[in-house]
């Protein structure tokens, strides 16, 4: 891949990064229930999912995906249905955490293989990331050199890029958290953190593609 083309997609990539998503979320999510180690297993779904994705793109699965609306309109039910799920969980868990004037600490625990596993799952719910970086990441290809090299160096950009921004917005929570202890507003802070998963479910199904 040539130097301006990467530099381009690397900077493409970062602003659509930047930009908070249900995978941002949940990282923040995690960050605040289970503390900052749980953010790596969560980066480390995220990036599972994104090889998969980067994969598919690559093998043109994307592009059948779009072609087929009937197929597509199911895996974004799919998707949105899980989100809407994760949020009103979220939502009655902090409920019933403040009902008994639980402390922040006290959520149910959750394994590092069950963080890993439901961060793979948010990161695959989205079927329009799938189509996004089917159109997106064919600009930057040079058809003159192998394809498999500069498909392996986007997905290397795209876990560089996931690193450094999930994980600055998991430090900026703990920090914040580890100056507010006050247990009603981070209360408030998990209520929209859920409230923000229903919207995000919402807005993926209200979605037309």
């Amino acid at each position: 891949m040539a130097l301006h083309l990467w530099i381009g997609f690397a900077l493409a990539y970062l602003a659509t990064t930047l930009s908070p998503g249900p995978n941002v979320l949940l990282v923040i999510r995690n960050s605040v229930r289970f503390g900052r180690s749980s953010a790596a297993m969560t980066i480390l779904g995220n990036l599972l999912a994104q090889l998969l994705v980067v994969l598919l793109v690559a093998c043109g699965v994307g592009a059948v995906i779009a072609a087929l609306p009937p197929f597509f309109l199911v895996l974004k039910m799919v998707g949105a249905g899980y989100l809407i799920w994760l949020g009103v969980r979220q939502i009655s868990t902090t409920h019933a955490s403040a009902s008994v004037c639980a402390t922040p600490t006290t959520y149910p625990h959750m394994s590092q293989a069950s963080i890993l596993r439901q961060a793979f799952l948010v990161s695959c719910s989205n079927p329009k990331t799938l189509i996004f970086l089917s159109a997106f990441m064919p600009q930057f290809i040079d058809q003159s050199r192998p394809l498999a090299g500069q498909f392996a160096l986007m997905y290397l950009t795209i876990s560089a890029t996931v690193l450094c921004v999930h994980f600055s917005y998991s430090l900026t929570v703990s920090r914040l958290e580890s100056r507010m202890r006050n247990h009603g507003f981070m209360r408030a802070i998990k209520y929209l953190g859920g409230s923000l998963f229903v919207l995000l479910g919402l807005r993926l199904m209200a979605s037309e593609r």
